[in-house]
């Protein structure tokens, strides 16, 4: 009885470059474009990382040259409606109250009587405290202002200060406002008494 074994259909040698039954045994081609990829399922770690990080930065660089690309844009937008400005003054511009309320008054003709009341509101910085402790207006009519003083000692001195007292009022409400001042002296006591009284000759020298 032999030793040998029974061959099972081999009909040649059975080295890397001869088929064996019939199969081809040499290695399989490789695909250039998956060179240095690793399979599919054994992506490791640090390559995941990789791959995250690369991917971040060109998300990053694409929107910053976007936001760029948006900002200047944006700013010669700006410059564009600055450009569409007035280059001055403006009747649509904000106004002073002030301004405002003068103009109205202007055209209303209320600039007189505005004019008259400022005397009155002022009158202790328009002629002093001196003056006006002892002498108060009491009417102004066609440029003319009645002024009452408390004594006739001030009521002469009115007088007398009447040139200097239009300069300061003039300088303070502005010219045209008060042209004359007209000076009174303290209110004369009445004697009447009751509603009914006998008409005659009126107050008289009673003491001697």
């Amino acid at each position: 009885m032999s030793d040998e074994l029974p061959r099972t259909g081999v009909t040649g040698r059975t080295s890397g470059d001869n088929p064996v039954d019939g199969v081809d045994n040499s290695p399989p081609e490789t695909d250039i474009s998956t060179v240095g990829v690793p399979p599919e399922g054994g992506l490791r770690g640090s390559d995941l990382a990789r791959a995250a990080l690369e991917a971040a930065r060109a998300s990053a660089k694409e929107r910053g040259a976007r936001g760029a690309r948006k900002g200047v844009a944006g700013a010669a937008g700006r410059r564009r409606r600055r450009r569409w400005s007035g280059p001055g003054p403006d009747d649509r511009d904000p106004q002073p109250l002030g301004r405002i309320a003068s103009r109205i008054a202007a055209d209303r003709g209320w600039a007189e009587r505005l004019a008259g009341g400022q005397v009155f509101a002022r009158w202790p910085k328009l002629v002093g405290e001196d003056v006006a402790e002892h002498a108060q207006p009491v009417a102004l009519s066609d440029g003319e202002l009645t002024v009452q003083a408390d004594s006739t000692a001030w009521a002469t001195q009115l007088r007398l200060l009447q040139r200097d007292l239009l300069k300061r009022i003039a300088a303070g409400v502005g010219n045209g406002v008060v042209q004359k001042l007209k000076v009174q002296g303290p209110a004369a006591p009445s004697w009447r008494y009751g509603p009914r009284h006998v008409p005659g000759r009126g107050p008289r020298d009673t003491y001697g």
